[in-house]
């Protein structure tokens, strides 16, 4: 799973700061000074001195093991709009497929080239999987990358490919010709599917979230592992709750549009 960030200009005591906070990743507990020095490429004065504000501000926890986002930078988080509005909207729809599935059921939004995922929502039985709220992929590998990118502007297709499609297992697919084949069969469907292309064993099926003019706002899946799981069965249910969380989506902004 990806947690990369662009390169941060730090010239400034701001971007100093934006560049310690990104330097963090989703599975960090803690994070030597030294080894934030290293990642960021500040100096250990400057370090020590951006990283004292920054635990002086509650935005990050001194523990044993160095340095750690705290739950205000979590909060924050929280307060973002556009994320929390989908959340609120999602949530329902996400449990009614965990219901129907009893497999891993994901929200992902796209950020340039890549899926961020927004929430997920598995049980006890949940295959071990690299997708983590706030974690990355790439959109060319995974069901919920497709389906976002099939309905996308057709200039980030040509991005991702220039970019070159990163071989993460061996059926990952680095053929633009054949990822183009399959995204139009997503428009065509409204379901896309990943057969062991982001990880081996697992395999997954999602439908995208699409505004008024069929802009995707999100994506919906459900992923399983291999040996049990069968995505084509499952296409219908992940599209109606897409369809769904789009219709909601939109009766709130006209809700709010009047309202305002």
């Amino acid at each position: 799973m990806s947690d990369r960030h662009p390169p941060v200009d730090t010239s400034s005591v701001l971007s100093k700061v934006v560049s310690v906070l990104f330097a963090f990743t989703a599975d960090d507990h803690g994070v030597s000074l030294a080894e934030l020095a290293r990642r960021t490429g500040l100096a250990k004065g400057t370090l020590h001195r951006v990283i004292g504000d920054l635990v002086d501000a509650r935005l990050l926890d001194r523990t044993d093991r160095g340095y750690r986002l705290s739950s205000q930078v979590f909060q924050l988080g929280m307060r973002a709009s556009v994320e929390r509005g989908l959340l609120e909207v999602a949530t329902p729809f996400m449990e009614d497929l965990y219901e129907r599935t009893h497999e891993t059921v994901h929200l992902g939004v796209l950020e340039g080239t890549e899926v961020v995922y927004v929430s997920k929502i598995g049980g006890h039985r949940q295959v071990p999987s690299p997708s983590r709220i706030g974690g990355r992929m790439p959109v060319h590998c995974t069901a919920i990358g497709k389906a976002l990118l099939a309905h996308s502007e057709p200039a980030l297709l040509m991005r991702v490919a220039e970019t070159g499609l990163e071989r993460r297992t061996p059926r990952t697919i680095t053929a633009p010709g054949i990822l183009r084949r399959q995204l139009q069969r997503v428009v065509e469907t409204g379901v896309a599917f990943e057969y062991e292309e982001s990880t081996v064993g697992i395999v997954c099926v999602a439908a995208p979230v699409l505004d008024a003019a069929d802009r995707p706002v999100a994506a919906l899946s459900v992923t399983g592992p291999v040996t049990r799981f069968r995505p084509d069965s499952h296409g219908v249910s992940v599209k109606a709750a897409a369809a769904g969380m789009a219709a909601t989506l939109a009766r709130r902004d006209a809700l709010a549009r009047r309202e305002g």
